[in-house]
């Protein structure tokens, strides 16, 4: 169970922390916990019920309304706008919900419905990466346990190879071949595969290689395949002076190839990157990347 200071359920629910306040007095429509030092907290169940409250809200429903509905009317409200609803930011909050509560069928329900709306590739720049920053924030409360994470991680994964594996991509003059790959050490793939299907749906060849490669591995590529850009991404395996040190001797190594790196880690760098190093802190930036090639 999750436990939140009134700051924490802000972040995490967008509401803000004075409105907290006054659902909870007025209406009475969450009910906290206090500590020894008379400090609110909040579980799991609250910041459920106030991601309720905040699509009901979005949708229309008056507060005054939403406090005299019962639990079992809130859940099938819930359940009918997460099976309607077109606003991004309930859908993000429909799956959070839906992480917490290791419910796939609610997750495979909002998913499809963004799909429909907006596709594949605007789902996940307005819905999933949103949905991330979410809960990369439960993460540093202490409020996702692994299971929950690999719970969401994979589902969302297995999304990402199957509109990758869709994609056919015929060999034409001025395309150029991709190796995606994360280093030793390195896990967290998503960014990674969502960058893969964009190389690939615009018509790039891609070599999707995963994660934790070992660097002896990846220098033997290009005596088997040429290749013109590698991909790669840092979040938790290097820090400091160590990724500085892997970035430069990647450069060096693969000199001829275009490197585009990207991740919290590389942001953190205070140092030049090599020439042939492309940071690209986001989707978009990697987009005019791809298109910059295409021009």
């Amino acid at each position: 169970m999750g436990a939140y200071t009134i700051r924490e359920l802000e972040n995490l629910s967008g509401i803000k922390a004075h409105t907290i306040r006054i659902w909870e007095k007025r209406y009475g429509l969450i009910a906290p916990q206090r500590t020894s030092t008379n400090i609110r907290t909040y579980c799991d169940t609250e910041l459920k019920k106030l991601l309720n409250i905040s699509i009901l809200n979005r949708n229309g429903i008056k507060i005054s309304r939403i406090a005299q509905l019962s639990t079992d009317e809130i859940v099938e409200k819930i359940n009918q706008y997460s099976r309607e609803a077109s606003n991004t930011d309930s859908q993000i909050e429909s799956l959070t919900i839906a992480m917490i509560d290791l419910d796939e069928f609610r997750f495979e329900q909002v998913l499809a419905r963004s799909i429909i709306q907006l596709g594949f590739e605007e789902t996940v720049t307005r819905v999933l990466y949103p949905f991330f920053v979410r809960i990369g924030l439960m993460w540093q409360t202490g409020s996702v346990n692994p299971a929950q994470e690999h719970f969401i991680t994979n589902l969302i994964k297995q999304k990402f190879f199957v509109a990758i594996d869709g994609i056919i991509v015929r060999d034409i003059p001025g395309t150029r071949r991709f190796v995606f790959f994360l280093p030793e050490g390195e896990l967290h793939e998503i960014g990674l595969l969502f960058f893969c299907y964009l190389a690939k749906k615009r018509g790039h060849r891609v070599l999707y290689l995963g994660q934790s490669v070992p660097f002896n591995d990846l220098v033997t590529i290009p005596s088997i395949r040429k290749i013109d850009y590698l991909v790669t991404s840092f979040t938790s395996s290097f820090n400091g002076n160590d990724l500085a040190a892997y970035v430069h001797q990647l450069a060096n190594i693969f000199r001829d190839q275009h490197i585009i790196v990207s991740g919290s880690r590389i942001s953190d760098l205070s140092v030049a990157l090599p020439s042939n190093v492309i940071q690209v802190p986001s989707p978009l930036v990697f987009i005019d990347e791809l298109d910059k090639i295409a021009s």
